[in-house]
């Protein structure tokens, strides 16, 4: 079977290097409602996406990263944007994980989708968890209740134009899937 959106699946890879241009503004939007979009437990949409473009504020972002990584590279390989999900605390909302997971699945499918370039990139959990963290989600207008309530950093991505091409898919293991009758 074949189809633009079963291709374009198959065709999507992580991108690990960015050019320094910063998207548009419509890129940027297109991506995060893709988003907004996502499957979601009992359709609360629970997630909460934030994407940064500051420069003080990404560099921030890097610097708390590659320290919970124990890293002093760029974690987010210089993408002009990234764009940070959260979620409830996953104590008091057990699809808090998965709600957000499927956002970011939809913003890389999206970015893909529309020329852009983007990586998930973990950590935020940690990052998000310390002081700093919480008072960096102040400072980006993240409700102070929310903040009070638990929320936690699911994921990010960077995004933003593809530096280079990137490398073809590995191959698909053997067995990767099976069909039970």
């Amino acid at each position: 079977m074949n189809n633009e959106v079963l291709k374009a699946l198959k065709e999507r890879r992580s991108v690990r290097s960015y050019k320094p241009q910063q998207i548009t503004d419509a890129e940027l939007k297109a991506v995060m409602e893709a988003g907004t979009f996502a499957p979601n437990g009992m359709g609360r949409q629970d997630s909460w996406i934030v994407a940064v473009q500051n420069p003080e504020i990404l560099d921030q972002l890097r610097r708390m990263n590659a320290e919970i990584l124990g890293s002093t590279s760029d974690p987010y390989y210089g993408a002009p944007t990234i764009v940070l999900v959260f979620g409830s605390d996953p104590e008091k909302w057990r699809n808090s994980v998965q709600d957000g997971s499927l956002v970011l699945g939809n913003m890389m499918n999206a970015a893909y989708a529309i020329g852009l370039g983007s990586c998930w990139i973990n950590r935020e959990m940690e990052m998000f968890s310390t002081e700093e963290g919480k008072a960096l989600m102040r400072k980006m207008g993240i409700p102070e209740e929310l903040i009070q309530a638990g929320l936690t950093g699911i994921g990010a991505l960077a995004l933003g134009y593809p530096e280079g091409e990137p490398r073809p898919a590995k191959p698909r293991k053997e067995n990767y899937y099976r069909i039970v009758r």
